[in-house]
C-alpha cells in the first residue's frame, strides 16, 4: 500500500484517454527533443527522436524514431544515415553537428502502421500494432535550399579564340573546427 500524501479527487481531473495510433499518412511535424542512446545490445548508439505533429485532427501527437548510426552491421548504419540526410535536406541544415541543429523546424513524416517488433514470437495477427516512420520530406513538398556552385566569371572582353574557361569547381566541404566536439553519432558515454 502507498499513501498518495493526501486525497486524490478523480473528479476534478480529465481520465486519460487510451492512446490510438496515428492512421498511415503524412504528417508536418517538428523535432523537439533528440538525445544519443546505447543500443539494447550496448554495442552501438541511435539518435533517438521525438517529433510533434503541427497541424490537423492530430496537431500535438507525439511520434518516435531511433536512427542506429553507430552498429557492427554497415548497412543498418548506411540505412540511418540516409534518412539523417533525409532530415537535413528536408528541414535545410545539410551540414549538423548537434541533433539540435533539426529542431523546431517543419518536416513532412511518412508514417506506417506495422506489427510491433518486440512480439516477433506471436503470430501476426496476435501482435500489437506500432507507428513507425518510413521517410521524410520537405514540408509543403519544397526542397530546402542547397548549396550550389558560384557561376561562371563574367566575361569581360571577348576572349581569344583558343581560350576557354573552365567552370568554377564546387566549394570544399567545410571541416570542423579544431576542438570542435564530435558529431552526436560519434560521441562515447
Amino acid at each position: 500500500m502507498a499513501s498518495l500524501n493526501g486525497t486524490f479527487d478523480a473528479s476534478g481531473v480529465e481520465p486519460a484517454a487510451p492512446m490510438e495510433l496515428l492512421p498511415p499518412g503524412r504528417y508536418v511535424a517538428q523535432i523537439v527533443q533528440s538525445e544519443m542512446q546505447p543500443t539494447k545490445a550496448g554495442d552501438g548508439q541511435l539518435l533517438w527522436l521525438e517529433l510533434e505533429v503541427l497541424d490537423g485532427p492530430h496537431r500535438g501527437r507525439k511520434i518516435w524514431d531511433r536512427l542506429n548510426l553507430a552498429n557492427r552491421n554497415q548497412q543498418t548504419v548506411e540505412i540511418a544515415q540516409r534518412q539523417l540526410s533525409a532530415i537535413c535536406h528536408a528541414v535545410g541544415q545539410i551540414q549538423v553537428s548537434d541533433s539540435e541543429q533539426l529542431h523546431f523546424r517543419p518536416v513532412l513524416v511518412t508514417l506506417v502502421v506495422e506489427p510491433d517488433s518486440r512480439d516477433a514470437h506471436l503470430p501476426v495477427e496476435e501482435r500489437r500494432k506500432q507507428n513507425k516512420v518510413k521517410g521524410y520530406s520537405p514540408a509543403g513538398g519544397v526542397a530546402a535550399p542547397q548549396r550550389v556552385a558560384p557561376p561562371p566569371p563574367v566575361q569581360q572582353a571577348a576572349p581569344p579564340p583558343q581560350q576557354q574557361y573552365a567552370a568554377a569547381p564546387p566549394p570544399a566541404p567545410r571541416q570542423p573546427a579544431p576542438g570542435a566536439a564530435p558529431p552526436p553519432w560519434r560521441r562515447t558515454g
